[in-house]
């Protein structure tokens, strides 16, 4: 006989009645030496995360058997809509999400409403560390960011000994962890695939989960592991790759090489900083070895005519990198003939730049020793900046593109990092890092890049991590949110920071409008959050962008003039063991950078090839990545045009399946992105 149990992989409670499986027990005969198969049918009800299955076979006295895990997979899409909160200190404000208020949709399902708020902006840095940190992908960038999140993690915990207090009470709580959580892969599938996987979690669970993050002894192997990782990707000349196979990238490795020199200013401990000459011994030298490279190169080529600067927003990126190493690796004569030719440069003409540019300028004047430039620069830009209640401060061509110099997030962040070192001027810092909260999506900043950026900035001050104690009232439409439900969520000591939550059943329209009334002498920051799902098949394909992203699939068939490829519509199907091509269309109007795509598979589909690795083809070098539920192309860089990709996959299940969308986007820039239309599949006998 054999038997089937089945598990509720986030409570581990037993679930085989809420999944029919009725008859958990079947009895089978099989031939000596022989194979036969066994099945049970089971309906996966809305709001399972994952099945762990026991599969027991019995013959006599002889049994065998297995045990796993199978993550869940739904045919909707999360929608995340935010509205971020700040509220002046004795102020009340207003803030309504119009569409859960006028909402008519017949398919839309609330899946959660979140209030976040806290008087101390330095809690929303700390929480933005998990998503750095636990991030999926393994680019150069990303390892270096999960190895900051980790230092900077081990840094707070070390010197604020009241929220290490706070973090080993919520460690002591909360249930015991259960095998998804400690099945890391299949923990990271989910997370990638259903961020809000682990929503249904208490908040005593949550809070637990975190402080486990911020575990002195997980955090000195993970900063271990992690450091490793990162040597490994920087190749003997110094440079670092963006992903593994491809050419050196000047950008990442001045990156990182800054992200180190950004963990030395805010002093963390020097057992910590003694490992980053590992990685800038090499890596200082590469960089200026290009910068050198490039300017003798271009006097070369523009030998005898007027001088224009090439490599602008490059150059001060470099010199930026390479002000925090001045007194550690001396400049070399060469090198600093062109350092002064290009700040003299600078000193010159840089009421013609941007506002990053200008940033990057100041920053640099200031190291170099041109103090008194360096401070016209930010006197200069607090005359150009706007200033109100609702936005703090902020510039208003401070606006996003599709390269790196162009995020405007960083671009703040690198503000605020000028205003405070160059003229410690603690005001504007503070209104600065209201727009910079304000622009906070949902739990994260838009990418590990820019959440880099961002909790440096409100971490470099040193800002206090004890909260003042308020008494803030908190309004759902016109009623208060009542004792029982702050209680239930009360802030902990140390932190400042309170977190509400209205499960789908108790969402209604009049839950749209949120109070705030702020008594306290000091500003309030936070989110409010409506998620809700809407299915895939319904998302219809994005065709204005500045990227566009069309799918087809294919039935590849063998004939006697050779392959032939069969287009697969909603109305033909398909059969286990066919083989079916996956063509995907890129259509980009712009030349690009550092562009993601992820392609969604169906549950029925297994890809062909399994091994990630770089490939060239057809003029277009990318990274192609090879996961459970989908397949990522990482691109460098994508000249404008159209490009087709392909890659087989083979049927192997039966069924009715969603074969989700494909979505393109540029990775440092995510507001530039598109997606393809959902698409079906049916697998017949």
């Amino acid at each position: 006989m054999a038997v089937l149990q089945l598990f509720d992989a986030v409570s581990m409670e037993k679930i085989d009645v809420k999944l029919h499986n009725i008859e958990p027990i079947k009895n089978f005969s099989i031939n000596a030496k022989g194979n036969t198969a066994v099945s049970w049918k089971i309906i996966i009800p809305e709001g399972l995360q994952g099945v762990q299955y026991k599969i027991l076979a019995k013959a006599g006295n002889f049994s065998d058997g297995e045990e796993n895990i199978l993550p869940v997979m739904t045919n909707s899409m999360l929608v995340t809509e935010t509205i971020p909160l700040w509220v002046r200190e004795k102020s009340t404000k207003e803030f309504t999400f119009e569409n859960l208020k006028n909402n008519t949709s017949s398919t839309l399902r609330n899946h959660n409403l979140t209030l976040e708020y806290t008087s101390n902006p330095a809690w929303i840095a700390i929480q933005s560390l998990p998503y750095i940190i636990e991030y999926e992908h393994e680019c150069a960038e990303q390892t270096f960011a999960r190895f900051y999140g980790n230092t900077l993690a081990s840094e707070i915990i070390n010197s604020n000994p009241k929220i290490a207090e706070v973090f080993e009470t919520w460690r002591k709580s909360g249930k015991p962890i259960s095998k998804l959580n400690e099945n890391e892969e299949l923990k990271s599938i989910l997370l990638a695939e259903t961020p809000w996987v682990f929503d249904a979690e208490s908040d005593e669970q949550k809070k637990k989960n975190l402080a486990q993050l911020f575990d002195l002894e997980k955090m000195k192997s993970s900063l271990d592991k992690t450091f490793e990782k990162l040597v490994k990707k920087q190749k003997l000349s110094g440079g670092f790759v963006w992903f593994d196979g491809g050419n050196e990238s000047d950008f990442i490795t001045r990156h990182i090489v800054s992200g180190l020199g950004h963990l030395e200013k805010l002093k963390i401990r020097p057992e910590i900083s003694a490992k980053f000459s590992t990685i800038t011994r090499t890596a200082v030298p590469y960089i200026d070895s290009r910068f050198v490279q490039n300017h003798k190169y271009y006097e070369k080529l523009n030998k005898n005519k007027k001088f224009t600067w090439p490599y602008r927003y490059t150059d001060l990126h470099y010199l930026y990198a390479r002000s925090f190493y001045a007194e550690k690796y001396p400049l070399t004569d060469s090198l600093r003939f062109y350092v002064k030719k290009y700040t003299d440069e600078v000193k010159k003409d840089w009421t013609n730049y941007s506002i990053y540019e200008k940033g990057l300028s100041a920053l640099i004047l200031n190291r170099f020793g041109e103090v008194s430039t360096a401070k016209n620069i930010v006197r200069s830009l607090k005359e150009t900046a706007s200033n109100n209640e609702e936005w703090g401060m902020y510039w208003i061509e401070n606006n996003n593109g599709w390269y790196w110099y162009q995020s405007s997030i960083e671009t703040q962040a690198l503000l605020i990092e000028a205003f405070s070192e160059v003229e410690n001027d603690k005001k504007s810092v503070d209104a600065m890092k209201v727009w910079l909260l304000k622009n906070k999506q949902s739990k994260n900043w838009p990418t590990t890049k820019s959440t880099t950026e961002a909790v440096y900035a409100l971490l470099m001050q040193g800002s206090d991590f004890l909260s003042l104690k308020d008494k803030t009232v908190f309004k759902i439409g016109n009623e208060k949110i009542l004792t029982k439900k702050l209680s239930e969520n009360e802030k902990e000591a140390g932190t400042g920071y309170v977190k509400m939550n209205w499960k789908p059943e108790e969402i209604n329209a009049s839950m749209a409008k949120l109070t705030v009334i702020n008594k306290n002498d000091s500003p309030g920051f936070g989110g409010f959050y409506w998620q809700y799902f809407e299915d895939l098949d319904k998302i219809k394909g994005s065709e204005k962008s500045v990227m566009t992203i069309s799918k087809e699939l294919y039935l590849k068939k063998n004939t006697d003039k050779g392959e032939k490829l069969q287009p697969i519509t909603n109305e033909n199907s398909l059969k286990i063991g066919d083989l079916v091509t996956i063509r995907l269309v890129v259509l980009t109007k712009e030349d690009m950078e550092f562009v993601h795509l992820k392609d969604m598979r169906a549950s029925c589909f297994e890809p062909k090839d399994v091994i990630s690795g770089y490939e060239y083809k057809d003029g277009l070098g990318f990274y192609k990545s090879t996961k459970d539920l989908a397949t990522h192309f990482f691109f460098d860089e994508i000249k404008k045009g159209t490009y087709v990709l392909e890659y087989d996959v083979r049927v192997t299940n039966l069924g009715n399946f969603s074969n989700g969308i494909t979505t393109i986007q540029s990775m440092y820039a995510p507001e530039y992105s598109s997606h393809s239309k959902g698409i079906r599949v049916t697998v017949t006998e």
